[in-house]
């Protein structure tokens, strides 16, 4: 009688992770294949793609549905000026410290935010951003409302000429991306994730389970923040000047990456690289068309919602049982894959 054996990965994922590293070896060669309009856009993809699993992470798992991510967007990039311009760090350690800040900001907010619940948690961290972007507006000395450019010495700092710099940026927003996908997925495969996998599911088991909910949430909450800090920071070195409006703007870093995350399936890790794909395919086919183009955005997200309520990834993985980053554990019966233990 053979034993069957409980694994996590699948012949799916495996040529999934070989494909991604042979990929990964692709796009790290960019500088030397791609235009820099290519690199600009691939860039800008990248970043999207981070902020999309950041807060999938948050409201797909944790069930911490925020319109206010802009916040720590909006203080990474903040974080990088007055770092670099006032306190002498190099841009790339600025980042880094944005992200650290983020998180130690991040502890009091959500101390605060945790006390409301649904709509009137979302509703409190959309209040929260606003006083960000109200707070950093008077800040005479980042240019206030009107906004300032990082001088033309930092920049330079980063590289001598300008083929450099734009390929170190396209490899810092490479890297940003590779390092949110990886800690997103290290984290939910740890006892943290399997905890908040459980929190998802029912929030009064878990904790009958002993599971500390409040606690569970804030460390996602605190990591979040300090990487969408990071990709703020890295935001706004791509373009070199910042205002609270472009930095604050609820329409680019919130309601964009709600749309990414909503149409590729939340929930999943496989969800945001759908999603940003498909996004980003509407917006450079339609962007040219104005007000149109957002009004088919919307019409997209409505279709979606309502002929498949779990997303694009949600549709295809409930069809054919495809998991290619794998999180359950499978029972492999002989000569065949099995089922998932979740």
């Amino acid at each position: 009688m053979s034993v069957p054996a409980v694994t996590r990965a699948t012949r799916a994922s495996r040529i999934a992770t070989v494909v991604a590293a042979l990929g990964l070896v692709v796009l790290m060669l960019a500088p030397w294949w791609a235009g820099r309009a290519d690199m600009r856009l691939m860039g800008e993809i990248y970043l999207y793609l981070s902020l999309a699993c950041l807060w999938n992470l948050m409201a797909g798992y944790a069930g911490l549905v925020s319109v206010g991510q802009q916040a720590y967007v909006g203080f990474g990039g903040y974080m990088l000026f007055a770092l670099t311009v006032f306190g002498g760090l190099h841009p790339i350690a600025a980042i880094v410290a944005a992200g650290g800040l983020a998180a130690a900001v991040s502890v009091p907010v959500a101390t605060l935010i945790f006390r409301l619940k649904g709509a009137y948690f979302a509703i409190g961290t959309w209040v929260v951003a606003e006083v960000f972007r109200l707070s950093f507006a008077q800040v005479s000395a980042l240019g206030g409302g009107s906004g300032s450019s990082l001088p033309v010495g930092i920049v330079r700092s980063l590289s001598s000429s300008r083929s450099g710099r734009e390929a170190l940026s396209y490899w810092l927003a490479l890297g940003a991306a590779v390092l949110v996908i990886g800690t997103v997925y290290l984290f939910l495969r740890s006892r943290r994730g399997l905890a908040l996998t459980a929190i998802r599911d029912s929030e009064a088991a878990a904790s009958g389970l002993g599971i500390d909910i409040w606690r569970t949430k804030l460390e996602v909450y605190v990591v979040t923040s300090a990487l969408t800090a990071i990709i703020g920071g890295l935001i706004f070195l791509q373009k070199l000047r910042i205002s609270p409006d472009a930095a604050f703007s609820v329409n680019d870093w919130t309601a964009f990456v709600i749309f990414i995350v909503v149409i590729g399936g939340i929930g999943t890790l496989e969800g945001p690289i759908i999603g940003t794909l498909v996004f980003f395919a509407i917006r450079e086919t339609l962007a040219d068309f104005g007000t149109t183009y957002l009004m088919i955005l919307g019409a997209v997200a409505i279709v979606v919602m309502l002929k498949a309520p779990k997303g694009i990834w949600g549709l295809i993985r409930d069809r054919i049982d495809l998991e290619l980053f794998p999180l359950g554990y499978r029972v492999h019966q002989e000569g065949g894959e099995g089922g998932t233990l979740k």
